[in-house]
């Protein structure tokens, strides 16, 4: 057996301990292990210092290189989510619904733990965080895998989780972290089937792909993040333009930021030279098709691959439409249905556009980078997903938890006749 078989076996088995462990024993582990990530600031920031410059000597991109940073601030977040994911009510027990049958039998669904979660994802080591509270508070064994960039400062968490989890009363095996920091690590993990019940690739389309086509289980993704802002004819400009810099530019490395602009072509006159002067402020590189283009003073022309690209960075596609269903049309196309946007006065118009548009995330007035755990009140988030099946939009506890049927009756046979 390999050392992720082994891995994937103790996991199982934790699993099972888990499920049956009270709530107020795995919430109070999640509040032993915040404190000690609080304890732990020094050796953290350390850790990921030299994570840090290993990925600039690399070259790594800006947006890159601010995913993978830590700072005190951030690390209070991430013992604060812990402590916050902590708080929620134990999801595990819930009746999703329960009705009686005229024979008598009494049935309900109930929310279980799904098991094993395997959980590979890239940069960030405040997501190994966000992870283990979400897994752990759900009664699910987590098996994590995050990107080489990040194992210094993961490596430190593990060992955390280590020692705080037998301290809590938890099997020691409910969160491990795989090492090596090995490719291979992700292609192995993708093989135990029977041992992993899901895995959920977090990261590039490069690492989705791979996990999509190498695993032996269900997988729970999302693989891009091309998300919509739609400026209505009937728009508060002022609103707007607001809304798309903050869409566009408080985070652009991140998967819920503004990657296209449309506008409508009455209003466009009117909004596109201030909406360019405000993204020139910010330092946006600005791609325009060529109706837009000479109202956007130092744009450059865009080609068809922009409006198919997730730039992770200060890069901004816009194009002029002529109607609320050329803006809806050009989302479905193009977009990775994870999070879009119509600002609008018109209520109809509000609700033909998330009607008609097929993403996880569909908002009104306001701005994309909502599509996220915390900001929904999930407390964290293990990832957003884009597809319909299991779980859409951002992933807390209740999308880590599967169901099972639990029937009571008193004495119910299905044939009685035959047992006369």
């Amino acid at each position: 057996m390999s050392a992720i078989q082994a891995c994937a076996e103790a996991a199982r088995t934790a699993a099972r301990q888990l499920a049956l462990i009270p709530d107020y024993i795995r919430s109070e582990a999640l509040r032993r292990i915040a404190a000690a990530v609080r304890a732990a600031s020094g050796t953290l920031l350390a850790a990921n210092r030299e994570d840090v410059r290993l990925s600039e000597e690399k070259g790594r991109p800006a947006a890159f290189l601010d995913r993978l940073r830590l700072t005190p601030e951030r690390i209070e977040q991430m013992a604060a989510g812990m402590e916050k994911v902590a708080s929620l009510p134990d999801p595990l027990g819930e009746t999703i619904a329960e009705w009686t049958r005229p024979n008598g039998l009494r049935i309900r669904q109930v929310r279980v733990p799904i098991g094993v979660i395997g959980f590979i994802y890239e940069s960030r080591a405040t997501v190994t965080c966000d992870a283990a509270a979400l897994c752990l508070k759900s009664g699910n064994a987590v098996i994590l895998r995050g990107g080489s960039e990040s194992l210094g400062s993961n490596l430190v968490l593990a060992d955390i989780f280590a020692r705080e989890l037998p301290a809590s009363g938890l099997p020691a095996a409910s969160v491990q972290l795989l090492r090596s920091g090995s490719r291979d690590e992700v292609l192995e993990l993708c093989t135990c089937g029977g041992l992993v019940d899901v895995i959920i690739p977090r990261g590039g389309k490069g690492l989705v792909s791979t996990v999509v086509e190498h695993a032996k289980m269900p997988v729970l993704k999302h693989m891009d993040g091309i998300c919509h802002t739609y400026i209505d004819e009937t728009a508060d400009i002022a609103q707007a333009i607001d809304i798309a810099d903050d869409a566009k530019t408080q985070r652009p490395g991140v998967c819920n930021a503004m990657e296209t602009l449309l506008v409508h072509r009455s209003i466009a006159a009117n909004f596109l030279p201030l909406m360019a002067a405000r993204l020139a402020e910010r330092g946006v590189e600005i791609r325009a098709c060529a109706e837009s283009l000479p109202l956007m003073p130092g744009s450059l022309p865009a080609t068809e691959e922009d409006w198919r690209t997730e730039y992770e960075d200060l890069i901004l596609s816009v194009k002029t439409v002529g109607s609320l269903q050329e803006a809806i049309d050009h989302i479905n196309r193009y977009g990775s249905h994870h999070s879009d946007a119509i600002i609008t006065e018109n209520a109809g118009h509000a609700e033909a556009f998330q009607r008609g548009v097929d993403s996880a995330c569909v908002y009104h007035n306001c701005s994309t980078r909502f599509s996220d755990g915390e900001e929904y009140g999930f407390g964290a988030e293990i990832g957003i997903g884009t597809d319909k099946l299991h779980a859409r939009g951002p992933m807390g506890l209740r999308e880590l938890t599967s169901y099972q049927y639990r029937v009571t009756g008193n004495g119910q046979v299905k044939d009685p006749a035959r047992l006369r």
